[in-house]
């Protein structure tokens, strides 16, 4: 038994199919195939149910997988840590952010941290919250870019800072000829909101809950398919700050307003594993970030 077998028995748990997990891992079907039959001759156990057209894992197999990931993570962890000893700011970093951050926040980071980090490879990656965290926590990720409080388990956080909201509203709209907004403004109107998932509608509902708002039937799937709706005139919709400025703030038929302070907010933070061995490598990254400038 090697690590090459469990990584092969480890991406056949993930995409249940031995095609697909040997392009995973750069060698063949027969080599693959080969090699798991191996593992089980040597562990005495079945640890696949090879039938037609699906693999599953036995009740074993499912145990070894557990095990095998914990095992993988450590040999990568080994090996980080012998690069983070040569030098802490090089190699890859693996970084995830979630879709209501991500592409707004990054056009302004990107170029401070090549100019601060040129030797430290970032590996971007998207997910929703959840997933987010559960990805970091299983050592797919070495650091996310988020919004708090959320549970995070045993992941160490750190505030990075704090995002206005800011309200979108079609051009005619009764409001749009103000410069500022409250809470009170916006009592009685309908919000239109993410789908379920997305921490932002979270944060949302309480701003509707404070203002006497109500949410609307439709759930976008994107912050670019709610400013779209909210354009066409279908209703109002608040937005970070971050996806309300610039050329994103630039949509026909949009208006978009601040709140007048004290204005409504997320917080913006980082979360990692607390054994990681790229803590030097994470505290710069987050260190870049704070530089932005909200207006």
């Amino acid at each position: 038994m090697n690590l090459r077998d469990l990584q092969y028995l480890v991406a056949l748990a993930d995409v249940r199919h031995f095609g697909r997990a040997a392009e995973r891992c750069h060698v063949s079907q027969p080599t693959l195939s080969a090699q798991l039959r191996k593992l089980e001759d040597y562990l005495r156990v079945p640890l696949i149910e090879r039938r037609p057209r699906q693999v599953a894992l036995t009740a074993a197999g499912e145990a070894i997988v557990a095990r095998a990931r914990r095992m993988l993570q450590d040999a990568e962890d080994i090996r980080e840590l012998a690069r983070a000893s040569a030098d802490p700011l090089a190699g890859r970093l693996k970084i995830g952010l979630i879709p209501t951050l991500g592409p707004y926040l990054l056009p302004q980071v990107a170029p401070r941290m090549q100019q601060r980090l040129p030797r430290l490879q970032l590996m971007l990656h998207e997910y929703q919250t959840r997933p987010l965290v559960a990805r970091i926590a299983g050592g797919e990720l070495d650091l996310g870019l988020l919004a708090l409080p959320v549970d995070t388990g045993p992941l160490a956080t750190r505030e990075l800072f704090r995002e206005p909201f800011m309200v979108a509203m079609p051009e005619r709209h009764r409001l749009a000829q103000r410069r500022r907004l409250t809470l009170a403004d916006l009592r009685g109107e309908k919000l239109l909101l993410l789908e379920d998932g997305h921490c932002l509608r979270e944060h949302a509902l309480e701003v509707c809950r404070s203002a006497g708002t109500e949410e609307q039937d439709f759930r976008a799937t994107s912050l670019e398919t709610l400013r779209q709706m909210v354009a066409a005139g279908l209703g109002l919709t608040l937005l970070p700050q971050l996806a309300a400025s610039g050329p994103f703030g630039a949509t026909p038929g949009l208006v978009i307003r601040p709140f007048a302070p004290p204005a409504p907010y997320r917080v913006i933070g980082a979360a990692w594993r607390r054994s990681t061995t790229r803590a030097a490598a994470i505290a710069a990254v987050c260190d870049a970030v704070p530089v932005l400038r909200l207006r």
